[in-house]
């Protein structure tokens, strides 16, 4: 077997590595030296070993009992960006998706800006369909390299997975590597303001400077979970130490003490009011992931 280049850790305390600053621990915790080590490393796996990944650690919670199996964190690592000779945009799934959004901006190519409001990786944005300021990941996606769980990479069309609002299904036990994009060529000043312009509107209208996952609920057909929510009059709620933000109310900020079950508890007595109050069943955007602790 190849030496591993990449870092391993046991019972590695996972809140650090989560933007909602929560989470227990992984049996082990996965650093890949670069995407050739990360194949490798997977290869060393035991073929039913759980396997989860983390980027950003943004769109996740993860209970307080933490994770029995694998992480694999590719935040720093799984970096590669460039420009194919086809005019596409090769893609790792550790880049963040606002590096993404300013490294095509800068190179006159436009249609990526909404990925700068995406607090996120790469990864992340493929695996459920990320989407900001009425962008969607997968319209600018070509093609995207697969890895499985005897550490083989194939090459899927986005015809091979069944992609919806948010969510991203496929037939097969793999995990995102990369993307290549595909996008129009334009005026690179222009997309550069509008990504400042969004940036500016996500900084005014969202809890930027609380820890916090995103948007935790998508939003219903015809309709925005942050309207429902503020109409059920829950800004301000806690549970805690979550809240939901006063400044956008499908946002649930940790007020500096909160505990994964704090925020998964708030979660579900929102979702049962606004059912209550507007017949309306939330679906979480959030992933939940790891075991509870019994009380």
């Amino acid at each position: 077997m190849t030496e591993l280049k990449g870092r391993l850790l046991c019972n590695e305390p996972l809140a650090k590595y989560t933007s909602w600053r929560v989470g227990g621990a992984a049996d082990q915790l996965y650093i890949p030296f670069d995407k050739q080590d990360l194949c490798e490393f997977i290869k060393s796996l035991p073929k039913d070993e759980p396997v989860f990944w983390m980027g950003l650690g943004s769109n996740l919670l993860v209970r307080d009992g933490g994770i029995r199996g694998t992480v694999i964190n590719t935040k720093g690592r799984l970096k590669d960006m460039r420009i194919n000779d086809d005019g596409s945009v090769y893609v790792e799934a550790g880049v963040p998706c606002a590096h993404v959004a300013r490294f095509c901006a800068e190179n006159g190519l436009v249609d990526a800006e909404f990925l700068a409001g995406i607090p996120g990786t790469m990864g992340g944005a493929l695996k459920m369909n990320a989407g900001a300021f009425g962008g969607e990941t997968w319209r600018i996606v070509k093609n995207v390299e697969m890895l499985n769980v005897t550490g083989d990479v194939t090459l899927r069309d986005p015809k091979e997975f069944s992609i919806s609002y948010r969510s991203v299904k496929s037939a097969n036990n793999e995990w995102f590597l990369s993307a290549n994009l595909v996008l129009e060529t334009g005026d690179s000043a222009t997309s550069v303001q509008k990504i400042k312009g969004l940036l500016e509107t996500r900084a005014k209208t969202q809890p930027t400077n609380q820890p916090s996952c995103g948007s935790v609920f998508k939003n219903p057909e015809g309709d925005f979970a942050a309207r429902l929510i503020e109409a059920t009059k829950l800004k301000g709620y806690s549970i805690g130490g979550a809240c939901v933000s006063e400044k956008h109310a499908n946002f649930i900020v940790n007020t500096g003490n909160a505990t994964a079950t704090d925020i998964e508890n708030l979660i579900k007595y929102v979702k049962r009011r606004v059912q209550y109050i507007h017949g309306v069943e939330l679906q979480t955007e959030v992933c939940m992931i790891g075991e509870a602790i019994s009380d």
